[in-house]
């Protein structure tokens, strides 16, 4: 017995799947204490969108620890969070025409969701929250209660309530017009459905299997949300800071959320650091009505200034990002049509793509053949029936060609073995 089955609680998961220990990583290279390399198409969950100890990431943050700088401030003035709100607004927030003020709720995503919809409720005084099928927000109580998936939510051991679901962007396979089911709720006195606070969505389902919002979907769902005085909440914890492209996933839609969720990759590094931001009129907040001990982790400040000095300065990494995703759609799209017959599609949006397939024993197969191959991949989806591709934005295009070889030739031979 190891000391990890030991001592460490039943409720880890990912090293089932991958059953070694990790020692060092570089880039999109992570290394065992065996000696054996995998490439890495899953990018910390998508926390790691510029790859393990990025050179220019790291650099700023060995020197900022050396030079005694503040590590801990709660949500005190350093120069640290200076360096970061002024780039922030530069480089992301005025180029795009976003006028939002930033709010430090705590060092995960569901911090930011919980900050998110506790601020909905308050400014509006209603307390529903509407949510969609497949959605996954967060393992704290208010943001699992905007989660779908039922083992998840099961964990919760309470009822999980005041929110409302509603099907997300073709749930329906086209049977009804695009919100139809959503106006009908709001708009019909019998429906039984109070008006919402606010609707969260992902712009793309990441744990739901990699779903895609069509543009025309995600506008429509923004003016029914106007129409109707209810704030609309974008969840970009796993497919903002570039992920899709641009920085922020909605961007393609040409929408502007009252409230936006971030986290992840925002701090470059994988240290914790989230980020809420809301429309300057909603911000109704009293000092420390909501707060935490480690909203403003200093050295993820740091990182984050130098993420986004090094890689946002102009729009050449989202083409990057975009040229890599072509790359991807072409070779998953070759692997589907081999595999036509046991019923597999592709699905996804810049650097965050799948193969779901139709019977849910493949995915977890191939995910488990391609990691004893040397390949690192997770599946999603509600019966985990999706082989999920989160690659980091930074992977050079040869490991991206053998990440993708070593997938195909995983496919193939799990489906012959399993057929």
């Amino acid at each position: 017995m190891t000391v990890f089955e030991e001592v460490e609680s039943h409720v880890r998961s990912y090293c089932r799947g991958w059953p070694t220990v990790f020692t060092t990583a570089t880039g999109s290279t992570i290394h065992d204490e065996a000696g054996k390399s995998y490439i890495d198409f899953f990018a910390g969950a998508g926390a790691l969108n510029y790859g393990h100890n990025n050179p220019v990431i790291k650099n700023a943050l060995v020197e900022y620890l050396t030079g005694d700088n503040i590590v801990h401030a709660l949500d005190m003035h350093t120069v640290a969070k200076r360096q970061f709100l002024e780039d922030f607004r530069d480089l992301i927030l005025r180029p795009r025409g976003f006028d939002y003020k930033v709010q430090f709720p705590g060092p995960a995503g569901t911090n930011a969701v919980e900050a998110a919809i506790k601020l909905a409720r308050k400014v509006t005084g209603r307390e529903l929250i509407a949510r969609f099928t497949n959605a996954f927000h967060g393992m704290t109580l208010g943001a699992l209660a905007l989660t779908g998936n039922a083992m998840k939510r099961e964990g919760a051991g309470v009822p999980l309530g005041h929110t409302v679901t509603l099907p997300y962007d073709q749930y329906l396979d086209g049977q009804m017009p695009d919100l139809l089911w959503m106006r009908r709720l709001l708009e019909d006195s019998g429906s039984g459905v109070g008006q919402p606070a606010a609707v969260i969505v992902e712009t793309v389902q990441g744990e739901g299997g990699i779903n895609v919002a069509r543009a025309q979907w995600l506008r429509s769902l923004a003016q029914l949300c106007a129409e109707n005085d209810i704030l609309l909440i974008v969840d970009d914890i796993q497919m903002g800071c570039g992920r899709t492209g641009p920085f922020f996933s909605f961007e393609a839609a040409g929408i502007t959320p009252d409230i936006v969720c971030l986290s992840k990759s925002l701090s470059g590094y994988g240290l914790p650091m989230a980020v809420t931001l809301l429309r300057p009129e909603l911000d109704v907040w009293e000092p420390g009505e909501h707060n935490g001990t480690f909203r403003g982790y200093n050295p993820a400040f740091v990182t984050a200034s130098a993420a986004l000095r090094h890689y946002w300065k102009d729009d050449a990494f989202s083409r990057a990002t975009t040229a890599k995703a072509d790359h991807i759609v072409d070779t998953l799209t070759t692997i589907a049509a081999e595999h036509a017959d046991v019923g597999v599609t592709t699905r996804g949006s810049g650097l965050a793509q799948a193969l779901a397939f139709d019977n849910p024993k493949y995915a977890p197969a191939i995910c488990s053949t391609a990691f004893e191959r040397g390949l690192l991949l997770e599946t999603a989806g509600p019966q985990d029936e999706v082989v999920k591709l989160l690659p980091a934005l930074t992977i050079d295009d040869e490991q991206l060609h053998n990440g993708l070889r070593i997938l195909a030739e995983s496919t193939r031979d799990t489906v012959k073995e399993l057929a």
